[in-house]
C-alpha cells in the first residue's frame, strides 16, 4: 500500500467531491488534500510517491466528477491562497480567490478587471482555462503566474510560457497553480462598479444562474484565433447550434440542458454524473447529425464511471 506524506495541512482519505463541485454529483476522491500554505504543498508534492497522481481542483464550477470518483489525490486550495493585493495598475491574487472578488477590488482601487465579475470560479481556474467574456480574455492581462510543479519546485510562468489559446494553456502536468498577476487599464471606480452591474444584469437575464450548472457545457465550435479572441466575422456559437438541433431542454435522468440557455447543463434536483454526461453526448451527436458540427466539452469531466 502506498505511503503518503503527512503534511501541516488536511489529508482526508475517500473524501466524496460531490459537495465540492456546483453540479453536486461526483464520486470519491482516493484522497482531498488542503495544503495550509504554499511550503506545505511543496514538501507535500516533493514527497509523494511519482506513482499517485494529482489533481488540482478550484471551487468545481467547472467539473463533472463520475459517479466511481477519482484515483488520486485532488488538491484545494483554500483560505491561505485566496489573498489579494494591488499596486497601481498590477493585480496579484491567490489562485482560490474567486474572480468576481478580483473584478471587485479591483474596480475600488480604479483597475479594470471588470470581465471577470461574471465568470464563475476562481483565479487558478481563469487561468487555467484562459477565461473570458465581453471579448476581453484572461490571456489579455496576465502578467505572470507563480505554480508549484509535481516535485515541489515553485516556478514563475510568463503567458508566452502558458501558451495562450480559447479556453486551453499548457501547463506541466500534475502543476497547482497558486497565485497570479495582472495588469489591468486604469478606470474610475464608479463607472467599472456600474459596468459589472449592467453586466450582472444581463447575465441573469439570458443564464440559468438560480439552478445548478457547470457554465457553458460546450465551447464555440468556430471563429476564434489562436490568441483566444473571437472573430466576429466567422463566429459560432454553441447555443446556436444546439438550439437549431432541438436539444434546448432535452432532458435525461435528472439532468437537463436548460430551456432557458441551451448551451448550460443543468442538475434539476436529481442528476447523476452519468446523466449529465450522457446528455451532453447526446447533444454532441444531435448538433453533429443536424449541423455537422463536433462540439467539444468546456465543462471538465474526471474520474471513473460507476461499476456494478
Amino acid at each position: 500500500m502506498t505511503t503518503l506524506p503527512t503534511p501541516r495541512g488536511k489529508l482526508t482519505e475517500n473524501r466524496s467531491l460531490d459537495d465540492l463541485t456546483w453540479l453536486r454529483v461526483g464520486g470519491p476522491a482516493d484522497y482531498l488534500f488542503q495544503p495550509a500554505d504554499t511550503e506545505d504543498l511543496q514538501t507535500f508534492l516533493r514527497d509523494l510517491p511519482a506513482e499517485v497522481a494529482v489533481f488540482p481542483m478550484g471551487v468545481g464550477s467547472n467539473l463533472i466528477v463520475r459517479d466511481g470518483g477519482l484515483r488520486a489525490v485532488v488538491i484545494r486550495l483554500g483560505r491561505g491562497f485566496n489573498t489579494i493585493s494591488i499596486d497601481g495598475n498590477t493585480v496579484t491574487a491567490g489562485a482560490a480567490a474567486l474572480d468576481a472578488h478580483v473584478a471587485r477590488k479591483a474596480a475600488d482601487a480604479g483597475v479594470d478587471l471588470t470581465f471577470l465579475r461574471t465568470i464563475p470560479g476562481s483565479i487558478g481556474g481563469a487561468v487555467r482555462m484562459n477565461a473570458g467574456c465581453y471579448g476581453s480574455y484572461t490571456a489579455d492581462v496576465l502578467q505572470t503566474a507563480t505554480i508549484v510543479t509535481r516535485s515541489g519546485e515553485l516556478v514563475e510562468l510568463t503567458p508566452k510560457q502558458l501558451n495562450f489559446r480559447y479556453r486551453q494553456t499548457d501547463l506541466p502536468e500534475g502543476a497547482v497553480l497558486v497565485s497570479a498577476t495582472f495588469k489591468g487599464p486604469p478606470g474610475e471606480p464608479v463607472e467599472l462598479h456600474a459596468r459589472m452591474a449592467a453586466q450582472l444584469q444581463k447575465r441573469d437575464e439570458t443564464q440559468p444562474t438560480k439552478d445548478r450548472s457547470a457554465g457553458s457545457t460546450f465551447r464555440n465550435p468556430a471563429g476564434f484565433s489562436s490568441t483566444g479572441k473571437a472573430d466576429d466575422v466567422h463566429d459560432l456559437k454553441a447555443w446556436k447550434v444546439i438550439d437549431d438541433a432541438g436539444m434546448r431542454g432535452a432532458t435525461l435522468g435528472g439532468a437537463q440542458m436548460s430551456p432557458k440557455h441551451p448551451n448550460f447543463l443543468i442538475n434539476t434536483g436529481s442528476a447523476t454524473a452519468a446523466d449529465l454526461e450522457g446528455l451532453g453526448e447526446e447533444v454532441r451527436k444531435k448538433v453533429y447529425e443536424t449541423s455537422g458540427i463536433t462540439l467539444e466539452w468546456e465543462i471538465m469531466r474526471i474520474g471513473d464511471p460507476l461499476t456494478d
